[in-house]
This record gives structure tokens, C-alpha cells and sequence, in this order.
């Protein structure tokens, strides 16, 4: 039976993944309170299914000339600094918080979306 909650995770996670909305929390939501694994493996996990996702979208969105190659860059250019330090905390951190961090950081996102969606409805 497990095999069915794992398959439905997996297409959850997938399904909210390509509609843009971040499945990764769910993966993360499931792999620590379903299958008990520790947050910073799940984190990892995530991270290691997120790579082949995120080059098949540059690929097809690059071929189709969605994305602002400029801004890429300076994206990465912050973000691949600051990820060194952001790794050697997490490792630092109790598992504990690393977990209430992470709630807190999806609830903060969520509520970002939800107010934006209400403002660009009101335009």
C-alpha cells in the first residue's frame, strides 16, 4: 500500500511542479512526516529531482525565447555565492529548526502568492 502513497506524492509533487507552484514542498511535506526521512535528506532529495526539471525548462523555454538571459544571470551570479553559506548552515542547524524554518519560509511564500494573486485581480 505504500507504493500508492508514494505514487501519489510523486504526482502531486509533479503536477504542482509543472503548473509552476513549487512541488517541492510536497515532496519535502511527504518524505519527512509519510516516510520519516530527516529534513536535510529530504531538502537534498528534493533539490537532486529538482535538477533534471529545471534544465528540461531552460531548454524548452530558452528554444522558445522566454527567458531574459540578462536576468538569468545576475540571478545566478547572487545565488550560487550565497548557496555556499546557506548549505553550511543548514548542516549546522538542528533538524528541528531546520524544519520550523522551512514551514515558516512556505507559509511566508504562500501567503505572498495569495495576496498577489488578489491584487493583480483587482487591476
Amino acid at each position: 500500500m505504500r507504493w500508492l502513497w508514494n505514487l501519489l506524492a510523486a504526482f502531486g509533487a509533479g503536477a504542482l511542479g509543472a503548473m509552476g507552484m513549487g512541488g517541492g514542498g510536497i515532496l519535502v511535506i511527504y518524505l519527512t512526516l509519510a516516510l520519516g526521512t530527516e529534513q536535510l535528506s529530504a531538502q537534498g532529495i528534493n533539490l537532486l529531482f529538482f535538477l533534471p526539471c529545471a534544465v528540461i525548462s531552460m531548454l524548452i523555454n530558452g528554444k522558445r525565447r522566454l527567458i531574459d538571459w540578462k536576468q538569468a544571470g545576475k540571478l545566478v551570479a547572487g545565488g550560487l555565492p550565497a548557496a555556499l553559506p546557506g548549505i553550511w548552515l543548514a548542516g549546522r542547524l538542528q533538524t528541528r529548526w531546520l524544519g520550523w524554518i522551512f514551514a515558516a519560509f512556505l507559509i511566508a511564500v504562500g501567503l505572498k502568492e495569495l495576496f498577489a494573486k488578489q491584487k493583480q485581480a483587482q487591476k
